[in-house]
């Protein structure tokens, strides 16, 4: 059942989401978090991803990137949004920081909160990420949607998609757990 700090999270964030896709000045600030806050949300969802999904250390080692956004929200009624922030590490370490962004239409009911990552496992698809301005899903590059549950394996010997994403850690009432048409733009973060 979704606890009233849950829905509360996710009316505010469905609200900046739509603010921020509707491109209004100043609201990505409203609710930005601090460098210290999303890399310890990506800490805690990269470590339930490796405890939870056998072979994701290993599937880490050979990804040329991993971009980590924990704790997406998405909600909706008629019209939905989607937003959440991660970083971009590169051999462990956090390189930069992005959100993500989504807006839909149509029939849908509802809120959920989930854990994405996305591997990028070659240099030119990492390349190509990193100098977009903006970069979509299933525009600019394709995802493939992994769907490995807790206790499964990740076999890397027949992974060759240049991209591929993991959902993981749903909660809520929404089904959908597609990234495409998702937008993913670089944070200005001060270093």
């Amino acid at each position: 059942m979704l606890t009233n700090r849950f829905l509360r999270k996710s009316v505010v964030l469905l609200g900046i989401g739509l603010l921020l896709i509707c491109g209004l000045p100043g609201a990505q600030s409203a609710r930005a978090a601090t460098e210290k806050e999303i890399d310890v949300s990506v800490d805690v969802a990269l470590e339930r991803f490796f405890k939870d999904v056998k072979g994701a250390r290993e599937f880490a080692q050979t990804a040329k990137g991993m971009l980590v956004l924990p704790g997406v929200v998405k909600a909706g009624f008629v019209f939905g949004g989607e937003y959440g922030e991660g970083a971009l590490q590169i051999g462990g370490k956090t390189v930069d920081y992005y959100n993500i962004i989504a807006g839909s239409f149509g029939l849908q009911i509802g809120a959920q909160s989930k854990d994405i990552i996305i591997a990028f496992m070659t240099d030119e698809a990492l390349n190509s990420f990193r100098a977009s301005e903006g970069w979509e899903a299933g525009v600019d590059g394709n995802v493939a949607l992994l769907n490995v549950g807790a206790g499964e394996r990740i076999d890397t010997n027949t992974l060759k998609d240049p991209i591929v994403g993991f959902v993981f850690g749903v909660k809520g009432l929404m089904a959908d757990v597609s990234v495409k048409g998702s937008k993913f733009n670089k944070l200005d973060k001060d270093k």
